[in-house]
């Protein structure tokens, strides 16, 4: 993957950029007239520093629509408003449009030969500096990744992918939804892993966009001591939501002054008090289960310490509205049961993806399946704690984690790239 994205402009590349080179218009048809203001793409058109645009991975040969394919602009850090017109005008088609790293936006749209359909979203796209002096301390593990770099990337996946046209315009004037946490949130990049964070996004509407800042292995403290939070601070504006999850991997933390009441909970204190310096909503969120059962394989067990407890009582005592997955996953996967519960996680028999020589057996990662069912589960808690925030959800039928979704019936295409290493922490 390093090879196909080594795409880290340089942020004088990003100074020479001007406010008109925050708008473009593409045309990827087979036609070849080409409306006013669009620029042609044709397969040649691969990604360089000098043009700003181009593929990072190609569409198949020969106008064949049967693999996933990435396009990327280099665009300063903000919100943008992207339409994806999807369809040919020589076969029929059924595309998925995802962002970043992999970030659900449309799934399956399906178009008839000589049939198009809008996909309109809005997308956030960071680099990790914040000022002229400080930059997000990002890991390693993340110099590959495709959301901390300058380019804004969308990939166009499918059975039957196809793209007419994109759009992609500057937009300031919307509401923003920061996000942040740990594994179980962050834009996972590579199959089979998945978040809720990157699920969440399919269901929002192009009136509010969700900026993902979570990162595996981050703890309450160590996500501040990283610059990530000021990262968020220093693109936030009034009337913003901060969500907050963390507890997976503060309660491994320990000596002086560590624990749920202490260290933790100055922490997360400052997570609101910063929020609202800002004039935006905190949002608080406990976090999810793991799939821990009873020795009779009836119960889901807590496994968290008094950090889910320490997180309630911090958004009464604070009046901060509280999204509990605590208490909703364990609906979830109780319902689910045992066995059928792990097909929500990574759990994958020796073989089933390169290098695979071993069976992937995690119990607190999901897999794409149990991201997009958590993401449901947060939907639901959105609609109770912060109701406000339903005018932007695009229509779907409401969830009832008692009644989960059947695994066999939820269609994903996967990425190209897979990753058999565990996402830091647990």
């Amino acid at each position: 993957m390093k090879h196909l994205f080594l795409s880290v402009i340089t942020l004088a590349m990003s100074g020479m950029l001007t406010a008109s080179a925050q708008n473009y218009k593409f045309d990827f048809s087979s036609g070849k007239k080409v409306k006013e203001g669009y620029i042609k793409i044709n397969a040649d058109n691969m990604f360089n520093q000098q043009t700003g645009y181009g593929y990072d991975l190609l569409p198949a040969p020969d106008g064949k629509n049967t693999r996933p394919f990435y396009f990327s602009v280099t665009v300063p850090d903000g919100n943008y408003h992207v339409i994806a017109l999807v369809g040919s005008a020589k076969t029929a088609a059924a595309t998925t449009v995802r962002g970043e790293s992999r970030r659900l936006f449309f799934e399956n749209i399906k178009t008839k030969k000589g049939e198009y359909k809008s996909c309109s979203f809005v997308i956030n796209k960071r680099n990790p500096q914040i000022s002229e002096k400080e930059k997000v301390r990002i890991k390693k593990r993340e110099l590959s990744k495709l959301n901390w770099d300058d380019k804004l990337t969308i990939e166009i996946n499918g059975d039957a992918p196809q793209l007419a046209e994109l759009i992609i315009e500057r937009t300031d004037n919307i509401p923003t939804l920061f996000l942040c946490g740990n594994s179980t949130v962050v834009d996972q990049d590579n199959e089979p892993w998945a978040s809720w964070g990157q699920m969440i996004t399919r269901f929002f509407n192009d009136s509010v966009c969700i900026a993902n800042y979570a990162e595996s292995g981050e703890s309450a403290n160590t996500f501040i001591g990283a610059g990530r939070l000021k990262k968020a601070l220093s693109q936030m504006k009034k009337g913003d939501y901060l969500f907050v999850e963390f507890g997976h991997n503060d309660q491994k933390q320990t000596g002086p002054g560590k624990g749920a009441y202490y260290s933790f909970a100055y922490s997360i204190k400052q997570y609101i008090d910063e929020a609202r310096a800002k004039g935006a909503h905190p949002v608080l969120v406990t976090p999810t289960r793991r799939r821990h059962w009873s020795p009779d394989n009836k119960t889901i067990l807590d496994t968290h310490e008094n950090y889910p407890a320490a997180i309630r009582e911090i958004a009464a005592r604070e009046n901060v509205p509280l999204i509990d997955l605590q208490e909703i996953t364990k609906v979830l996967y109780e319902a689910m049961g045992e066995k059928e519960s792990r097909k929500a996680f990574v759990h994958y028999p020796a073989g089933t993806y390169p290098g695979q020589t071993q069976a992937l057996e995690d119990n607190t990662h999901f897999n794409t399946f149990g991201a997009y069912e958590i993401a449901k589960c947060v939907i639901e808690e959105i609609k109770k704690a912060v109701p406000e925030l339903t005018c932007y959800l695009r229509p779907y039928p409401a969830f009832n984690p008692a009644h989960p979704d059947n695994p066999a019936e939820f269609h994903w295409n996967p990425s190209p790239f897979t990753e058999i290493e565990k996402p830091d922490g647990n």
